[in-house]
């Protein structure tokens, strides 16, 4: 995910100067966007200045252990933000003392500028803080803000997990093209079109979700058939249902 962000912030032009990678065992992809935009990379926190903003993308089952050694990178305007599912702000501050800390649930279309976040801060985190992180998730796409922290295990369900379900859907239809007798390079050209192309759609028409299924779906069509079965009992309202609770209950194992 860090490196889903990092991407999509050089693209949309921050400076490499401004930014510092502290990681031991950095992947090649993201080694090859330090190399390429000369980002400063440090495998330990010594000699890593305090930060307006350290942004934490560590894997929820490793804060306990990696939280206590950053304490020194934490300075009094420093406001310290997870993207970590599960790692809530009172974990944050267990490891790290009483600080500014923002919680975070980004997706990875941030890669490419389509990233949905939504944040929680705890009540050490100024407006000013607030407005930075605000700032930097908005460069790679839109975030929202809720109060109640416990939203943010049911938004990494729908949006921070969600990712996932979409590319999914695309391998089933590319499937199902190859099972109906299509080649399957075609079957799957169809398939990245088709779901890229209505989610564009969805994003740029001002019609809700419903009204664009409707608009597309001709009375006793080949669309209503497909979708008789899609809505029928134990279809695709039922199914994601079922996914976006168990993932919901995860990130509350996670915590």
């Amino acid at each position: 995910m860090g490196g889903a962000m990092l991407k999509g912030w050089v693209a949309n032009g921050m400076k490499p100067e401004n930014i510092t990678v502290l990681d031991p065992s950095i992947s090649d992809p993201v080694k090859n966007t330090l190399s390429k935009n000369k980002i400063w990379h440090a495998e330990t926190p010594k000699g890593v200045l305090q930060p307006d903003v350290l942004l934490l993308a560590i894997k929820p089952q490793m804060m306990d252990k990696v939280l206590p050694g950053l304490t020194k990178l934490v300075g009094k305007n420093t406001v310290v933000v997870s993207v970590a599912a599960g790692t809530t702000l009172s974990t944050i501050c267990d490891g790290l003392g009483d600080v500014a800390a923002i919680r975070i649930m980004p997706n990875t279309p941030s890669l490419v500028l389509r990233g949905m976040s939504v944040g929680c801060q705890n009540a050490k985190t100024s407006d000013e803080q607030r407005n930075n992180v605000n700032a930097l998730m908005a460069a790679v796409g839109k975030i929202e803000w809720v109060d109640d922290e416990k939203l943010i295990d049911a938004v990494t369900a729908v949006s921070g997990s969600g990712p996932a379900y979409v590319f999914h859907l695309a391998e089933c239809m590319a499937q199902a093209g190859v099972d109906v007798g299509l080649p399957q390079d075609l079957a799957m050209t169809l398939a990245v079109q088709t779901v890229s192309g209505a989610g564009e759609l969805l994003r740029q028409s001002d019609d809700t979700p419903a009204v664009l299924r409707k608009n597309v779906t001709s009375p006793n069509g080949t669309t209503a058939a497909a979708l008789e079965v899609l809505m029928g009992e134990g279809g695709m309202s039922e199914l994601l249902s079922e996914a976006i609770m168990a993932a919901k209950k995860r990130s509350e194992e996670l915590s």
